[in-house]
């Protein structure tokens, strides 16, 4: 069944000289214009199309690729604000509402959110920024290392806060941040554990392949702690070397190197600098 704000498989069941017509089940049958008609498109053919409002609150179709589907997070850019809240482009003609009782902070025209897709009381397509509002809270399922889809959607002392599938909040611990990540990134990541109170723990390396080791991290959470400086290089006494870690100075230097080849770190003639994640 063809669903509002969701790409749909549907046939095309009338040709006319604006658009052709999709059965769209339920929702009945909806226009896709001429200028998203696919090239050759004729009676009987199936096209994917996604089913939102037009302008005059009318039911439309369109073979553009939106920015995300209703139940997704995306990170959209606010294009303009008004009397009844901001609007997001989201990809198709007609922009996407926040409503201000939907946005976590005022929204700035030129500002980018990450926020969630929903149909609204009034079944319109709208997104909020509120997103412990929208996101799942019943218990999680998901298996030890299971790889996911995040997006980086807020900072705390901790670390950074994920949105996992586009349904739960997941945490990546600070000493968990081998590279830099940003608001609004999607990457892959992996579950490193479901606790009991249903939180869950994030790594953004896959366990047994290539992780940085115990060394390396001890140096990050170093440097996090000296602001982001240490007057150590790979020519620092083995004396200093072995007394901040209580390592060679030969795995010191193996364990800088590999920081450097993932860009978590510089090397500067007084020292180590970490890489600012902003």
């Amino acid at each position: 069944m063809a669903q509002l704000g969701k790409i749909n498989r549907m046939t095309v069941v009338k040709i006319r000289d604006f658009g052709v017509y999709l059965d769209a089940g339920k929702l009945g049958e909806v226009l896709l214009p001429n200028r998203v008609v696919p090239k050759g498109c004729k009676e009987g053919d199936e096209v994917e199309a996604i089913i939102y409002l037009d302008s005059d609150d009318k039911l439309i179709a369109s073979t553009l690729t939106p920015f995300a589907q209703v139940g997704e997070c995306a990170c959209l850019n606010v294009v303009s604000t008004g009397p009844v809240g901001a609007f997001l482009d989201w990809g198709l003609p007609k922009d996407l509402l926040v409503p201000f009782n939907e946005q976590q902070t005022p929204l700035k025209e030129g500002q980018s959110v990450v926020c969630f897709l929903y149909l609204d009381n009034t079944n319109r397509i709208a997104a909020s920024s509120k997103l412990n509002r929208h996101l799942n809270k019943s218990s999680p399922k998901y298996d030890k290392h299971q790889e996911v889809d995040l997006l980086i959607a807020d900072k705390t002392d901790l670390g950074v806060k994920a949105v996992i599938n586009n349904r739960h909040w997941g945490l990546i611990f600070k000493d968990e941040l081998f590279k830099p990540v940003r608001y609004g990134q999607r990457i892959k990541g992996y579950i490193k554990q479901v606790r009991g109170d249903g939180k869950i723990d994030l790594h953004l390396q896959q366990p047994g392949y290539g992780a940085l080791d115990a060394l390396s991290s001890q140096i990050l959470a170093h440097l996090d702690s000296n602001q982001g400086f240490a007057p150590l290089t790979d020519k620092s006494p083995a004396d200093e070397i072995s007394r901040l870690f209580g390592v060679s100075k030969r795995k010191f230097k193996m364990a800088i190197g590999g920081l450097y080849k993932n860009k978590l770190i510089v090397i500067e003639d007084a020292g180590i600098r970490r890489v600012s994640d902003k």
